[in-house]
């Protein structure tokens, strides 16, 4: 992943890099660091696929809740 694709897949899943920092404990600055380098740490992908994940999980348990009432 590179830091456009990094961006643009915050973009997707609606979070900002301040909220991703904050998130994962980095400051802010580091994480827009990144850029010089565009080499995004390895582990970053996964975890955007589990937060993405999990905010969909949330979505459809708040739906399904509404049904259960």
């Amino acid at each position: 992943m590179n830091y456009d694709e990094f961006e643009n897949r915050l973009k997707l899943i609606n979070l900002s890099k301040k909220d991703f920092s904050q998130m994962v404990k980095m400051s802010y600055t580091g994480v827009t660091n990144w850029r010089q380098t565009n080499a995004i740490p390895g582990w970053v992908d996964s975890w955007l696929q589990n937060y993405e994940k999990s905010k969909a999980i949330d979505e459809f348990l708040a739906i399904a809740q509404k049904f259960q009432n």
